[in-house]
């Protein structure tokens, strides 16, 4: 897959991502949200997924977070997640053991091949709070 031409002007996006589920595996969700490089929330969104494990569910929400940054052709995606083991994973540090995580890690290095610059780092969960009450809002609406 060819990675789009660099454009003469820098934009960076901040990715904020999470997954969660209640149980593990059960009722799960992924959720994201776009920040651009003045702080401003420019888009967001999480989706249901039914029962999943945590760990499926978090590379679930960075899987919808970096489909939709694509559509902002960003030059710059930095990604920001709460699961130490995903971000370890996604740099390499960390091998893809789990059969049910390794279909999810290809795909996501499908989407980083989309984008002329992406970084992963761990943050700690207070910092990623926008989406872990979307990860939570998505559950909640879909137990009803």
């Amino acid at each position: 897959m060819n990675r789009p031409p660099v454009s003469k002007i820098t934009t960076t996006l901040l990715l904020f991502s999470d997954g969660g589920a209640r149980g593990n595996p059960g009722p799960a969700a992924g959720a994201y949200v776009i920040v651009d490089s003045n702080g401003k929330v420019i888009d967001q969104g999480g989706k249901f997924l039914g029962k999943a494990t945590n760990n499926q569910a978090e590379y679930q929400g960075l899987i919808l977070g970096m489909g939709k940054a694509l559509e902002y052709r960003p030059n710059i995606l930095h990604v920001y997640m709460d699961s130490e083991l995903i971000v370890c994973q996604l740099n390499q540090e960390y091998r893809v053991k789990d059969s049910g995580l390794k279909p999810l890690f290809a795909q996501v290095q499908e989407l980083r091949l989309q984008f002329p610059t992406v970084t992963f780092s761990h943050i700690p969960r207070e910092k990623n709070k926008q989406a872990d009450k979307l990860v939570n809002k998505t559950i909640d609406h879909n137990m009803r």
